[in-house]
């Protein structure tokens, strides 16, 4: 597998250094990810022919990305000559990509079921903190104009263009801050995105500002015990963020499902101190979800099982792709 930093020298006040270099340079990843901050009815819509379209011109994706770097996992078993899957990761607010990637390890999923595995870095707010311009909530605490969902259109562009990336097959993963990320593109860019997982985040609390073009399957995996950001809702220093039943009722009714939230047998083990429960949506549209699992007594960070973690997010995103 190569794993290639891509990055370029336009722009200095992003506080990124410039090197010839295309191989990744290890962050120090001795903290886990995103650790604790202080923050504390539509029609349905139909997935019928609604294609892609991509930014202005290649040039303007090129100019993003030549600003902001982007780490990309390239697996050993990647074919040129066979469409592939593509997974977008966003750290939380005050991490890192490769700080939070060391939490999360999904590169050794990617390796080891074949999928490209991208994680970009968010711009740094006026208290030093890395960050995602995503809902009003979280984490745009400073007022930046920075628009984070071009830039992860412009990623997703910059690697179609040098991979054969399955466009049906593009699936965003999020922790927190990062999370709310993942909600706001599911919301913003539905035609490009399969399938969401969200861990300890939420949709915008007001439903009007999350408009889909079309479905997105949804994966919310929270502790119930999260301290940082609440599993029964609350608010930032700069909005309110919906509870997550609210969130899952929201994204319910933009994908068109007419059953109720539901519990499953399904106990998983994705958590070695806390049990995690399932909860499915009902009457949602063939090939997709509105899921919910619930890591009981669990925090903000939850001590993630290695691989069993990586295996079942991928597990979800790689069953759902677009039509």
């Amino acid at each position: 597998m190569a794993v290639i930093r891509v990055f370029g020298c336009a722009v200095a006040a992003f506080a990124f250094g410039c090197t010839s270099s295309n191989t990744a340079t290890m962050a120090d990843a001795s903290s886990p990810a995103d650790a604790a901050t202080s923050v504390d009815a539509e029609a349905p819509i139909s997935d019928a022919a609604i294609p892609w379209a991509p930014g202005p011109t290649n040039d303007a994706s090129a100019a993003i990305v030549a600003a902001r770097p982007y780490t990309l996992n390239v697996p050993s078993s990647y074919d040129a000559a066979q469409a592939t899957p593509l997974v977008v990761m966003f750290h939380g607010y005050g991490s890192t990509g490769q700080v939070e990637e060391s939490y999360l390890d999904i590169t050794a999923t990617s390796n080891a079921e074949g999928f490209l595995y991208a994680y970009g870095e968010g711009l740094i707010d006026d208290s030093g903190s890395p960050f995602w311009n995503a809902t009003d909530a979280c984490c745009n605490f400073y007022g930046s104009k920075v628009d984070d969902v071009a830039y992860f259109n412009a990623i997703v562009d910059d690697i179609s263009a040098k991979y054969n990336v399955d466009p049906k097959r593009v699936f965003v993963l999020g922790h927190s801050n990062g999370a709310f990320m993942a909600h706001r593109l599911a919301c913003d860019v539905a035609p490009r995105v399969a399938a969401i997982v969200s861990l300890a985040g939420a949709v915008w609390n007001d439903p009007s500002k999350c408009n889909p073009a079309n479905h997105v399957a949804i994966l919310d995996v929270h502790g119930n015990a999260d301290q940082t950001i609440g599993y029964d809702g609350g608010s930032t220093q700069s909005g309110v963020y919906p509870s997550e039943q609210t969130t899952m009722a929201t994204w319910a009714q933009k994908n068109g499902c007419t059953g109720e939230l539901t519990a499953t047998t399904q106990t998983l083990d994705i958590d070695p101190l806390s049990a995690t429960t399932g909860a499915t949506y009902g009457g949602c549209p063939n090939g997709i979800d509105v899921q919910l699992w619930t890591i009981q007594g669990g925090p903000h960070i939850p001590a993630l099982t290695k691989p069993t973690w990586g295996d079942s997010v991928w597990g979800f995103m790689s069953s759902h792709p677009k039509p």
